[in-house]
């Protein structure tokens, strides 16, 4: 059992001997980075480049051409542009009554329409007592939302799609059936 002992300290020692900051086996050598062949553009992926590395994964694929927007939309975006004033309106505005004095807004009427505000105060009771919302009420300026002009620029396009249908049958209908026949005849 003291020979046992006497071994087993001297493989401890020596083990903490040779280098006291690791410990288990040492680590394997760095690899060598292999230099990666050009890639080789394979056509339509028919048949894959060969290759001598096992690790490489050669993927094939169509590239996409971009995404297609629906053309109602980009109509409405179009038009949603068009409207808006290419430069700053704010150097325009009157500023007759922005003075301060006694006399700063004579006969401008200031105060609050109590006649307007009754007529609107009637109109929201209305519109409660029927269950309806009355958010519309409180829009200032209104502007249609990009589903509206969405909804707008495909009612366009469906109208115009529609006209030039008729416009064709009408154009077949004035055109007799034996001459359409013999028109592709030379």
């Amino acid at each position: 059992m003291l020979a046992g002992l006497t071994v087993a300290l001297a493989l401890l020692a020596q083990a903490a001997g040779a280098n006291p900051a690791t410990y288990g086996p040492p680590p394997p050598p760095a690899a060598k980075p292999k230099p990666k062949p050009p890639a080789a553009k394979a056509e339509g992926c028919r048949t894959a480049p060969a290759s001598a590395d096992a690790t490489e994964i050669i993927v094939c694929a169509e590239r996409p051409q971009g995404y297609r927007i629906d053309p109602d939309v980009r109509a409405a975006k179009r038009h949603s542009r068009s409207g808006r004033p290419s430069r700053s309106t704010a150097h325009m505005k009157d500023m007759a009554c922005a003075s301060v004095g006694p006399a700063g807004c004579i006969g401008a009427g200031a105060g609050i329409n109590l006649l307007g505000a009754a007529l609107t105060a009637a109109e929201m009771a209305a519109k409660l007592a029927r269950g309806e919302s009355i958010a519309s009420m409180f829009v200032t300026t209104p502007e249609p939302t990009e589903y509206d002009l969405y909804v707008a620029a495909k009612r366009a396009r469906e109208a115009k799609e529609a006209a030039a249908a008729a416009a064709a049958a009408k154009l077949k209908a004035a055109v007799p059936p034996a001459a359409q026949g013999t028109a592709a005849t030379p």
